[in-house]
Parts: C-alpha cells; structure tokens; sequence
C-alpha cells in the first residue's frame, strides 16, 4: 500500500470518531455555558487558573468571539476538570468523499478539455465515451493524489 494511502486511512479511521459529532456551541461560549451550569462564579474559577475575576470575563468573551487560544480552551478545560477536544469533521463525511469528489472534478475538467480539442478537430467522442474517461481518470488522481487536486 503506498505511503499517501496508509497515512489518508490511519488518519481516516481517527477522523471517524469526529463524523457522528455534531454539536452546536453555547451561545455564551463553552467556558461560560459550563462555569454557570456548574453553579461556579467568575472568582471560583479565576482562583483555578490562577487569574483575576476579569481575565476569566476576557476569556470567556475571547471565547465567544472565537479568539482564544487553543492553549487557553485546554487550561480551562483542565480548570473545569474537562478534557478539551479539537479536531475538524469532514463535510463530505469522510477524506475519501471528499478526494473523489476533487478528483472528480479535476478528471472533468481535463477530459472536456482533450474533449473540446477533438471536437474542433472534428473528432468528437460520445457522452458514454467520455462519462468513462473521466471515471478512470477520477480513478487514476485518486490513486496518485497529485497536488493539482488542490488547486
């Protein structure tokens, strides 16, 4: 199995455990929506991660807006006795989709323009002829994945 395969399943198989995830966040922010859950107060987790009252205030707002650390979310995860997890979910639902669906289109776009070419040439293929080109040729980019894919 060659090397860009085996690392596309390895990474694949830990990415499958992300796909059933589907979470909305809090409209105050994790940190916050936890903290007032809890019953904490501002003070009670400030003294946790060794800060003011108003830096546990910033945070949480840093959070909501979306501009606090990913080392920042970990220390309060940590604060809140909470493991913080990351990690991206495929919108095509998995890599693989997601690659036949580029090769796909990169294999269309390189079979319509051999295709136009034959056509001024008046060598036209038919639509099954070239549906079929363009399976193997999505076929063959999976395979290779060359960096054109994401161009």
């Amino acid at each position: 199995m060659k090397k860009k395969k085996l690392l596309l399943n390895q990474l694949e198989s830990k990415l499958e455990s992300f796909s059933k995830v589907s979470v909305a966040t809090p409209p105050t922010g994790w940190i916050r929506g936890i903290r007032t859950s809890l019953g904490m107060t501002l003070q009670q987790l400030a003294i946790k991660l060794n800060v003011t009252k108003q830096s546990v205030q910033e945070l949480e707002i840093r959070e909501k807006e979306g501009t606090i650390t990913i080392k920042t979310l970990r220390e309060a995860g940590r604060a809140l006795d909470l493991e913080f997890v990351y990690g991206f979910v495929p919108k095509d639902g998995s890599l693989e989709k997601y690659i036949e669906k580029k090769a796909y289109i990169l294999a269309k776009k390189i079979v319509s323009r051999t295709s136009d070419t034959m056509k001024l040439e008046d060598q036209e293929n038919s639509k099954q002829r070239i549906d079929k080109a363009i399976e193997e040729r999505m076929l063959t980019l999976k395979e290779d994945l060359p960096k054109a894919l994401w161009d």
